[in-house]
């Protein structure tokens, strides 16, 4: 149990930019691989900010996690590993909500970096736990 705090501590300290010496980055991995514990990287951005802003500017074309452009491009887990460029990560996600892709628009200059960062989180953590139609 202390080896999960710890490891959720310095994976969190790590997504604030709070200086964490690499060899207790490198001793809590180490631990946490033996003890099977899985060490998940915190979300850049804030998931329920994240939700307000897809309501507000991406729903119109991906409600659900659906596509109503290119239906086989849905923000499903499977789809944004096989399409998204980059694979299913936020930063990926985060490249093309900036600058758009085919049919996509650019929303770099529209939106602030921290709601695309929210967006982005929120697409991620979505398709990992699933969309709900």
């Amino acid at each position: 149990m202390k080896l999960a705090i710890i490891a959720t501590l310095v994976a969190s300290a790590s997504a604030f930019s709070i200086k964490v010496p690499a060899n207790v980055k490198a001793a809590v991995a180490g631990a946490a691989v033996t003890a099977g514990v899985a060490v998940a990287p915190a979300f850049a951005g804030d998931v329920g900010a994240g939700e307000q802003v897809f309501n507000a500017n991406c729903a119109a074309c991906h409600a659900g996690g659906q596509n109503v452009i290119m239906p086989e491009k849905t923000l499903e887990k499977a789809a944004l590993e096989q399409y998204l460029a980059g694979g299913r990560n936020e930063k990926a996600v985060i490249t093309q909500v900036t600058n758009g892709k085919n049919a996509m628009p650019a929303f770099g200059g529209r939106l602030s970096d921290d709601d695309i960062a929210n967006v982005a989180s929120y697409v991620i953590a979505t398709s990992e736990a699933g969309w709900d139609e």
